[in-house]
């Protein structure tokens, strides 16, 4: 059990439930968020005993007690099942590889979608492979190969989102849930030099918010092709657990389906399809045309 992380996570996630959200009145409340004693009523336990897990003096509570504190605290089954890891951390298997690879049957699966942006992304967002549409629609993200450090530390992001502080929320969030296992040097060193220079993922990360990244619409502004909005589903890659493929669509008919021709064509022009087609991040250590 990692007890400083439990008590960080129970802190951070009890400032962000109302009073109100259980039905109770909020009244004057100096800070954020149910008070302990509030908590401990909503979840059953001695007011004791929860001050005692938020400042990490009590090891070992039952899965009884992690379900009453993830009804009280509103947790999603993602965000309860991040909780019993915390205290149940993942037991470490054999050492996986220093990076993560896109597998061969992947890449070429993106290939075909000539259409279509799509990109994989691995546990600690890392862009694995893209195809010729999605390094299109990603131009801007500079000549590394980790969204989450483009997302905070590359000013283009925040003019290329429209909706910047959601979409970053997001991927702390998603970034979170990847990586559960409290002891991880890779997350640790990720997090500790983001939380160094980027004030706004700082305080992200503190909200120990914790989501994986689904199907949902961002709305961009391409220095190509002006604004669109564009639905996205997430897949999970069996074969490669941690991994996921994004695939990017536009609402048939729409202009936003305009311009992402538009976008196609313009790419095609500059790079005809015997330069490249997918690309597979690590081939040659670096994304073409600047992109991670």
């Amino acid at each position: 059990m990692h007890t400083k992380r439990l008590s960080e996570f129970l802190r951070a996630r009890r400032a962000l439930v109302r009073p109100e959200d259980h039905g109770m009145p909020a009244g004057v409340r100096r800070t954020p968020g149910l008070r302990r004693e509030e908590m401990a009523v909503l979840a059953g336990v001695s007011t004791d005993y929860y001050v005692r897990l938020e400042q990490g003096r009590e090891r070992n509570p039952s899965p009884q007690v992690l379900r009453a504190l993830a009804a009280a605290l509103l947790l999603r089954d993602e965000e309860a099942a991040y909780l019993r890891a915390l205290v149940d951390p993942p037991r470490p298997g054999r050492p996986g590889p220093a990076r993560e690879y896109a597998g061969p049957q992947l890449v070429s699966l993106l290939d075909t979608w000539a259409d279509t942006p799509a990109l994989v992304y691995g546990r600690y967002l890392d862009l694995l492979a893209v195809n010729s549409l999605g390094e299109a629609l990603f131009s801007w993200l500079g000549s590394g190969t980790s969204l989450i450090t483009a997302m905070f530390l590359e000013p283009a992001a925040r003019e290329f989102y429209r909706d910047w502080p959601v979409v970053a929320q997001g991927c702390v969030a998603a970034l979170r849930a990847a990586n559960p296992a409290p002891d991880d040097r890779r997350l640790q060193d990720l997090v500790g030099e983001l939380s160094v220079r980027s004030p706004d993922f700082a305080r992200m990360w503190a909200r120990h918010e914790v989501r994986a990244k689904s199907a949902s619409s961002k709305r961009f502004r391409h220095p190509l092709v002006g604004e669109l909005t564009l639905g996205f589903e997430t897949f999970s890659v069996n074969s490669a657990p941690g991994q996921h493929l994004v695939v990017y669509r536009a609402e048939a008919g729409s202009a936003d389906e305009e311009s992402l021709a538009l976008l196609g064509s313009l790419a095609l022009a500059e790079f005809p399809p015997d330069s490249h087609d997918v690309h597979d991040v690590h081939d040659e250590g670096h994304l073409p045309h600047d992109l991670p």
